[in-house]
């Protein structure tokens, strides 16, 4: 059962399938919503400039219709006429062409936004599958939009015979009214009745649109397999990041235990905290820790420090108060710098003892580590 669950597409497209479906041009469309635009736009620049438009063309057929009995047997001055005419006509149609082609770029940023993907022009002949075609043809999607365009037509029918209804007195009265008045008020009645039938194709895009954003998110959606193979691929295989880490603490700690032969001393708790510190007075404003550990990491580093005649030194509130207190490489806390000294003062006396003999210096009692500092005190 969980085998299946893993293999359900449940989980919604994450940020990278939605940004490899745009790479490839699969954004969502609608194009009752681009077609409706355009309609609009055609029908709201006939109801506002159609006048303007029928007259300049109106001016171009009389200028066409002109002329004299020369230019009707030269050939040359006749098509000359004719190329000038056609030019007249397009710069005449040329502002509102480009209107409705600004539309028509730039409804698609409505839903989807602007996309060109090279990868969608590329030849897919997948598509060239007869068998696949065939399960197109029955698709959901095929039905949806078989049940589209019989709405658009029912809806489209309904509207048209409404608004022709309504201005059919109107129209009649068009035969009582003279030439010049009745082809303006035609042109209006025709523009009204385009834009209210293209306004009823509003409410076919308020469903397609919901519908295609819902559609395109279920298309994509993943299984929780999917999920995270995809999480493997972009953030790595937890596993391999696993033993990295591991491999990378394992190098640390061997560059740090190689710091405690050279380390002046290893302060213990005894047995669960070891922090080597050394000093040195001419690079250093302060002793440093070089090499700390708790439990099997503390053992081995009084084990090389006993291998290597390193001192250890027995301090458990300074111990604790610099492993909790003191990062690796670090200079120790101002405020044990007493502490610290005492100790460095009883290693160097040590040392002393060591190469030339004479009484063996006690070891420091009582160091003064700061209450706060001591972790074991913030405990109780």
């Amino acid at each position: 059962m969980a085998e299946d669950s893993d293999m359900e597409k449940t989980e919604p497209a994450s940020q990278q399938r939605l940004e490899k479906a745009r790479e490839e041009g699969d954004v969502p469309r609608s194009r009752e919503l681009a077609t409706c635009l355009l309609l609009l736009t055609a029908g709201f620049i006939f109801l506002f400039a159609g006048d303007g438009l029928i007259r300049s063309l109106k001016d171009v057929l009389v200028s066409g219709l002109a002329f004299d009995r020369g230019q009707v047997f030269d050939a040359d001055v006749l098509l000359t006429r004719i190329g000038g005419n056609v030019v007249e006509v397009m710069a005449v149609f040329l502002p509102f062409g480009v209107l409705l082609m600004v539309v028509a770029i730039a409804s698609p940023l409505l839903l989807g936004g602007w996309l060109f993907s090279a990868k969608a022009l590329q030849p897919n002949f997948g598509r060239m599958n007869p068998i696949k075609g065939l399960t197109n043809i029955i698709s959901t999607k095929a039905l949806v939009e078989l049940g589209k365009a019989v709405g658009k037509t029912l809806l489209v029918g309904v509207v048209a015979w409404i608004v022709i209804w309504r201005e059919k007195d109107a129209v009649l009265a068009l035969a009582l009214e003279p030439m010049r008045t009745s082809g303006t008020h035609l042109g209006e009645i025709l523009s009204i009745s385009f834009i209210a039938i293209a306004c009823a194709l509003l409410l076919i895009v308020l469903i397609d649109v919901p519908y295609q954003i819902w559609q395109y998110a279920s298309k994509l959606k993943m299984t929780r397999q999917e999920i995270i193979q995809e999480s493997k691929e972009s953030d790595g295989n937890p596993q391999i990041k696993a033993k990295i880490r591991a491999q990378q603490r394992e190098m640390a700690r061997r560059r740090m235990m190689s710091e405690v032969p050279n380390a002046d001393v290893i302060v213990t708790n005894p047995t669960h905290f070891a922090v080597a510190l050394k000093y040195a007075e001419a690079g250093m404003r302060a002793p440093k820790v070089v090499a700390k550990g708790a439990d099997a990491v503390a053992a081995k580093i009084r084990e090389l420090a006993s291998e290597n005649d390193v001192p250890l030194l027995a301090a458990p509130a300074l111990a604790r108060a610099l492993y909790k207190h003191a990062e690796l490489g670090d200079e120790i806390p101002e405020a044990l710098y007493t502490a610290v000294a005492e100790v460095l003062a009883y290693v160097f006396q040590l040392r002393t003892y060591r190469q030339q003999g004479g009484i063996c210096p006690a070891a420091p009692d009582n160091l003064d580590v700061p209450f706060e500092l001591d972790p074991k005190n913030a405990m109780t």
